[in-house]
């Protein structure tokens, strides 16, 4: 069962003999491939070595055969011989000091006499390890064979005369297997040493290489495990340099560490969005449920005969159907919010924002006739929107303007052509109201949001923030404490690679004051539109 606590000794160990167990492993690996070389460098040295002397002591046995054999000497001159040098005397010396054998053979196999002196031990010991003495004069290379403990390399040749014996040569081989013992111990030795140092070196190599592993299998670990504060996805990988891990191990660690970064990203959205939607939720609960209340209050006062005379019922009526008015207009704007947060596919098409916010300068001239509306608009501007949606953003920030700022202060509203390049329609919207404190002016946009003591669901601004949003448009606020609001909003242009400043002619400056519009510069524009 997985244990979730923080720092359990338990887990801590564990994950350290894994690690511990990950060094062992390639540690071993690497001198099991290293001991695996050196024993098929120690088989390729010995055997060469064997070959190498093995093949001299053939060449001395091939060139004694052949010039006795140049020599047709048969056994009984080889035995004058013998007799007048006392060859046999010698030749027992070079046995004993040379390590050379020489037994003469006959029809059967056996050692015989050579000369006057009889066969010794270790020359029948040869005549006996050699099976077949005249095959053994037909071949040409020496064989192996071992005789009186000893081995030898031995070769035979036939003597000349009617006896039919042979002579075998044999030259011990002990040199060559002292030779190839001395390389075995040498070699295994250098061989042990060589695999201890490298071991070692391995191990800690590893462990400096693997270091930079365990980290991330900590960070890893540690995040999994949680902490009693709760998730813990600031944690990161800290990078030990370029001297302690290769390229592969900083790439994983970057992209391990990028992956983080984004699932705290993620994670901290979510918590902020689940924020938000606890917040909306009990906002717009509180919303709906004063109008509510006050409908609710008004009908019980009615059903208790409260209202004294017509003129109060009315009264209570009027305040009812603006309560009610109030509620559906609260409706439609989260309506609104929840089409936009669904991000729906619009069909934007031409659209004439200096049409639009003429429309809506007018309307907020009908609505508060003494509010000075200063209008800068050019003949045309169309944009890509969707229209309904482009008369809700000027609308709202209109809507804005006369809800939060003084009937008699000034607004100006503009729309003009950007100069980037694919162009935007520009509107900008600017009060000479009270205007914002900076912490205020960042939730500008936030739902719900309104500062103290002023009328409004709060919604209007996040509609237009969403509403941009969607249109790939975007929006910005400029304001401080008696200095109004400034909204820009800028939409993609339909007019796209046409030059912009051309368009500036027809511009024109619309002033509106107690409802009756002057215009001043440029040429003569249309009247706004009041419906």
């Amino acid at each position: 069962m997985k244990c979730w606590c923080w720092g359990c000794g338990r887990c801590r160990r564990k994950e350290q003999h894994q690690r511990a167990t990950l060094r062992a492993k390639l540690t071993l690996s690497i001198i099991a491939m290293l001991t695996i070389g050196i024993a098929a460098a120690l088989w390729v040295s010995t055997m060469g070595i064997r070959h190498y002397m093995v093949a001299n002591i053939d060449s001395d046995l091939r060139a004694s055969r052949d010039g006795l054999q140049r020599t047709r000497l048969t056994s009984d001159q080889v035995a004058t011989l013998a007799a007048i040098a006392d060859l046999s005397g010698q030749f027992a010396a070079e046995n004993h000091s040379n390590r050379t054998l020489f037994a003469v053979v006959g029809r059967d196999g056996k050692a015989t006499p050579f000369g006057k002196a009889a066969p010794d031990a270790a020359q029948r010991a040869l005549a006996d390890a050699v099976p077949d003495a005249a095959a053994l004069a037909r071949r040409d290379t020496p064989v192996d064979v071992t005789a009186h403990g000893t081995g030898y390399r031995v070769t035979a040749l036939r003597l000349g005369g009617p006896d039919g014996r042979l002579l075998l040569m044999a030259n011990s081989t002990t040199a060559v297997t002292q030779t190839m013992h001395k390389v075995v111990r040498l070699v295994l030795g250098v061989g042990a040493a060589l695999v201890a140092c490298l071991g070692t070196a391995t191990f800690i190599g590893a462990r400096r290489r693997l270091r930079p592993l365990e980290d991330m299998v900590e960070t890893a670990s540690a995040i999994a495990e949680g902490c009693p504060q709760g998730l813990d996805l600031s944690r990161r990988v800290a990078s030990r340099g370029h001297r302690h891990s290769g390229g592969e191990v900083e790439q994983l660690r970057t992209a391990l560490n990028a992956m983080l970064q984004q699932l705290e990203t993620a994670f901290v959205t979510r918590e902020h969005a689940a924020g938000q939607l606890r917040r909306f939720v009990a906002d717009a609960s509180h919303e709906l449920r004063t109008p509510l209340a006050a409908i609710r209050g008004y009908l019980q006062l009615d059903e208790k005969g409260m209202f004294g005379d017509e003129a109060e019922r009315a009264r209570a009526m009027a305040r009812m159907n603006a309560e009610a008015e109030r509620m559906a207009r609260l409706l439609d704007e989260l309506l609104a919010l929840a089409r936009l947060d669904q991000r729906p596919r619009l069909r934007p098409a031409p659209v004439d924002l200096a049409g639009v916010a003429r429309a809506a300068a007018a309307d907020l001239s009908a609505q508060q006739p003494g509010r000075p509306v200063e209008l800068r608009l050019p003949a045309d501007c169309p944009v890509l929107a969707d229209e309904p949606t482009l008369h809700q953003i000027v609308s709202n920030l209109l809507a804005n303007v006369r809800i939060h700022t003084p009937a008699d202060a000034r607004v100006r509203v503009s729309v003009e052509e950007g100069d980037e390049e694919g162009g935007f329609g520009v509107l900008r919207v600017a009060d000479e109201g009270p205007g914002m404190r900076p912490q205020d002016a960042e939730r500008i946009f936030d739902r719900f949001f309104r500062t103290g003591g002023t009328e409004g669901s709060g919604l209007g601004m996040a509609v237009v923030r969403a509403a941009v949003d969607a249109h790939d448009g975007t929006v910005r606020v400029t304001t401080a404490p008696g200095e109004g609001l400034t909204v820009v909003v800028a939409l993609p242009s339909a007019r796209a690679g046409r030059p912009h400043h051309a368009r500036a002619e027809a511009s024109s400056t619309t002033v509106m004051s107690g409802g009756a519009p002057t215009r001043t510069g440029g040429p003569q524009a249309p009247a706004p539109r009041v419906t």
